[in-house]
């Protein structure tokens, strides 16, 4: 009886870890933790990132002597910035979270059936506000960090508003449709982070003087926060959710085959909680 009563309770206490709460015979999920991680995970994104982007592009900043070429500074900032986004993924904030740090991602979760509306609402309120706590700091760059709006997307001199739109909705699509390829199938699965600094490298050299290469409207919010620089705010809520959406029908055929909302750490449900979310989306389809 001890034995049966030790592993219930060291179950009780996985549950109440997790996130987890039992009531009536129905499973009540409140996953906290994966919410204050995703806002970590954003935050720490959003700080790492755009402060590349304002040693690499700001005026007055020594790399532009050592780097003149505005194409090349954009190749390099791209694959650091997708650098940063695969390391959070790798760590154990993406770990707890599965390292959404984009609503688009998660918005593309919920459409393939792999999260509830209600967790959905949490992952993007988390990214949210993680965006615009991982921005304050961004203030520290002082005059550096201004003369380029502390990293803020806007729309590209010369430039429609219709092509802005289309370049945010194709880098989306883009992004989307490749980590639903790579979620989808068992072998490459694994390698899922592996394919951000390489993509970014390239959307952000080809489409960066379009729209600023946002393809997630929590990145385009907390620069826009502390600078002041609304100019085409609705495009980068727009554009990416129409190419994720794009991504996602298109993908559909491989929707069955992603078995959780992660991007790495697979195997590290242990207490079924992503599962739970996939159970909980598919009771209420």
């Amino acid at each position: 009886m001890a034995k049966k009563s030790g592993s219930v309770e060291s179950g009780a206490a996985q549950a109440s870890d997790a996130g987890i709460r039992e009531t009536s015979g129905s499973i009540a999920i409140l996953p906290w933790q994966v919410f204050v991680s995703e806002l970590a995970g954003t935050a720490l994104l959003i700080l790492v990132g755009l402060s590349l982007v304002i040693f690499m592009f700001g005026e007055g900043s020594p790399v532009k002597s050592v780097l003149p070429g505005e194409g090349l500074r954009r190749l390099i900032t791209g694959f650091l910035f997708g650098s940063a986004g695969a390391l959070i993924a790798l760590s154990p904030v993406g770990k707890r979270s599965g390292a959404h740090i984009n609503p688009a991602v998660t918005l593309a979760f919920r459409l393939m059936g792999k999260l509830d509306l209600r967790t959905t609402l949490g992952y993007i309120a988390a990214q949210l506000i993680g965006a615009v706590i991982g921005s304050l700091p961004l203030l520290l760059w002082g005059e550096l960090g201004r003369s380029v709006a502390f990293g803020a997307t806007f729309p590209g001199e010369g430039f429609s508003t219709m092509i802005v739109f289309l370049g945010e909705a194709a880098a989306t699509f883009a992004m989307v449709s490749l980590l639903a390829i790579f979620l989808g199938f068992r072998k490459i699965r694994p390698f899922t982070p592996v394919i951000f600094p390489p993509l970014y490298s390239i959307l952000v050299w080809a489409e960066a003087p379009i729209s600023g290469t946002s393809t997630n409207p929590a990145r385009s919010l907390g620069p826009a926060v502390i600078s002041g620089q609304w100019e085409g705010w609705w495009i980068y809520w727009v554009g990416p959710l129409a190419g994720m959406f794009l991504a996602v029908l298109a993908c559909s055929f491989l929707a069955k085959r992603i078995e959780v909302a992660k991007l790495y750490h697979f195997d590290s449900d242990r207490d079924r909680l992503f599962r739970r979310f996939k159970e909980k989306a598919a009771g209420t389809a």
